[in-house]
């Protein structure tokens, strides 16, 4: 499933599910802009990327405001000449009862979570060849479908991500833009660790029908397939990598 000639905006990357996906896509043969808050983490992945033979820009970016998105996208556009594709992926996450929910938490997960995502769309409008099929991968989750304590405000960020996807396949198909999103499972990753602990973990594995956790290959691979000429006509589609989770009773 060969990405060749792709530019891909992929956020987030420099850690986690980002920078799966970035190193797969990269091998793949897309050129991938290795978006992250983290500057030096994005040159670390993008310089990995780059000694195993592929191509990768990486970009310093502070998501969580529209200047930051706008200018990292603009940066690899000026590398690359375009944007084919935006991978919506990063994300700050807090766990906390609702009465102890702050202002600040609530913004700053809106702002990466759900406002990200439409800077991005925007970032790929503004820098796609028209000539040329263009798609959005948004992260989702199952929490959107299913209610778990502590998580009100991560839940609703994400059903707004699965609500904004299908809007955005509807409005953005006649321009020949797809848009999907990919609900992954529990993963372990840096970020998701500092607020689930390791019981909090296996009790996840043992609810999901596979008996596993999801892992950061998983959720690469659902983006690739996503990318790839082989799904250039599914469209507005939540990909659950969940292990069955979602549809569990248990």
């Amino acid at each position: 499933m060969s990405l060749s000639d792709q530019v891909v905006l992929v956020t987030g990357a420099g850690r986690g599910i980002g920078q799966a996906a970035g190193e797969l896509l990269a091998a793949a043969g897309a050129t991938v802009g290795i978006a992250d808050i983290a500057g030096d983490s994005a040159q670390d992945v993008a310089r990995q990327i780059r000694d195993r033979g592929g191509n990768a820009v990486p970009l310093a970016a502070d998501l969580a405001t529209e200047r930051g998105f706008a200018d990292a996208a603009s940066e690899l556009a000026r590398c690359c000449g375009r944007i084919d594709a935006v991978i919506n992926n990063a994300m700050w996450i807090r766990y906390e009862p609702i009465e102890q929910v702050s202002t600040e938490t609530m913004d700053r997960m809106l702002a990466i979570g759900l406002k990200a995502p439409v800077w991005g769309v925007q970032a790929l409008l503004c820098h796609r060849d028209a000539a040329r099929l263009a798609s959005v991968i948004n992260l989702a989750s199952p929490a959107a479908d299913q209610g778990y304590a502590n998580t009100a405000i991560y839940a609703a960020v994400k059903g707004g991500v699965v609500a904004l996807t299908r809007a955005l396949a509807v409005e953005l198909g006649p321009q020949g833009i797809r848009v999907n999103a990919v609900a992954p499972g529990a993963v372990p990753t840096p970020g998701a660790r500092a607020v689930v602990d390791a019981q909090g973990y296996e009790m996840r594995k043992n609810k999901t029908p596979l008996r596993r956790l999801c892992t950061e290959q998983d959720v690469a691979q659902a983006m690739r397939f996503l990318l790839t000429p082989e799904a250039s006509f599914i469209t507005g589609e939540v990909l659950h990598v969940d292990g069955g989770i979602s549809v569990s009773a248990g």
